[in-house]
């Protein structure tokens, strides 16, 4: 019985984790695909950042900072100031009440369509893990610290 009871709850959290990230998906994704789009966009030099603070970094923010250079700073720019190839992250769109860790996940695990800006869809990065991407996260959010996008690193970050 104990082993169904556990089992059962088991069940449970997944089906909630598999809702959530449904719920996720449909958020960003669904319905005419350029309507979508206009809707949503920014024009990326309105609010854009023109500079952006290096901050202080954790241990695991520095390691996130080496990752970052390596895998997204073609696109984000150095410090995810943003390029003309992708959006700053250093924005006040990607701060956790909007885009929270689990959507930094999902981006970067299976890519994303465009939504917030005309960069154009996003692809996956498939050679982070995720205590890779978890560090990059780390690296975001410290820089959106600095930045004054964020008051405090959410709870939920692994700093």
């Amino acid at each position: 019985m104990a082993h169904f009871v556990r089992r059962t709850v088991g069940l449970g959290a997944l089906s909630v984790l598999v809702l959530v990230t449904i719920l996720l998906i449909a958020a960003c994704g669904g319905g005419d695909e350029e309507d979508y789009a206009a809707s949503q966009s920014h024009d990326a030099h309105e609010s854009a950042p023109t500079a952006v603070l290096a901050g202080e970094h954790s241990e695991t923010g520095l390691a996130g900072k080496k990752l970052f250079a390596a895998n997204c700073t073609q696109c984000h720019g150095e410090n995810a100031i943003g390029t003309n190839q992708g959006p700053p992250l250093v924005h006040q769109i990607y701060e956790p009440g909007h885009h929270g860790n689990a959507s930094f996940v999902i981006a970067v695990a299976r890519g994303v369509r465009a939504h917030h800006w005309d960069f154009g869809n996003m692809p996956a990065i498939p050679d982070l893990s995720i205590d890779e991407i978890n560090q990059v996260i780390c690296f975001v959010r410290e820089l959106q610290l600095a930045n004054d996008i964020i008051d405090e690193i959410p709870a939920a970050t692994p700093c």
